[in-house]
């Protein structure tokens, strides 16, 4: 068997990992999911997933969805279509640090398909080691003016929805951090789709 070549198989998604890495995450680009040319505020978004000991997740997969700043959803090209500027969605591995970084634009409140009155956000799904199912959750941006009135947020107990709030990174202009955090103390907020 030595010196023969192995094909890579993906494992089953009801079994325990490691599992993604040379399957999914091999497509760098698909951490820009909003290029230059895009209308709205361009941002770097940092994810970091931590466990429960707060120790790096260096062997997670994060995928976002998102509206463009006008808060409308992207819409496929056609066949033999120039890729667009704004993807709505992103898939990366996080690394050594339990992080990755997308590039895309901060996003509007959704306009159309979604409950009324939601603030901006960013959909996540995270498939990591040791999780027997991907986790739901989502993004939203500290100091938005529309948080109060969100009905998905009022659905978090009070002293929980700071868990699912980015924040402004002071040291990198128009940069973002989102910090996922699996389980014990300031475990972040998961849905149950």
């Amino acid at each position: 068997m030595s010196g023969e070549p192995r094909d890579l198989i993906a494992t089953a998604s009801e079994t325990v990992g490691p599992f993604f890495h040379f399957g999914l995450a091999t497509d760098l680009s698909l951490g820009v999911i909003a290029d230059r040319s895009a209308l709205g505020e361009h941002i770097t978004l940092r994810v970091t997933v931590t466990d429960g000991d707060a120790a790096p997740v260096p062997d997670g997969l994060i995928e976002l969805w998102q509206v463009d700043a006008g808060g409308a959803a992207a819409s496929p090209p056609g066949p033999g279509s120039p890729p667009l500027p704004f993807r709505g969605f992103g898939r990366l591995a996080t690394g050594a640090d339990g992080g990755c970084e997308f590039k895309t634009v901060r996003p509007g409140p959704a306009t159309g398909g979604q409950e009324p009155g939601q603030a901006a956000h960013i959909n996540v799904c995270l498939f990591a080691r040791g999780l027997l199912r991907h986790l739901y959750t989502r993004i939203y941006f500290d100091g938005d003016p529309g948080l109060g009135a969100d009905p998905v947020l009022a659905l978090v107990p009070p002293a929980r929805r700071d868990t699912l709030l980015a924040r402004p990174d002071p040291a990198q202009p128009h940069s973002w951090r989102f910090d996922i955090r699996l389980q014990g103390q300031g475990e972040t907020v998961f849905f149950d789709l």
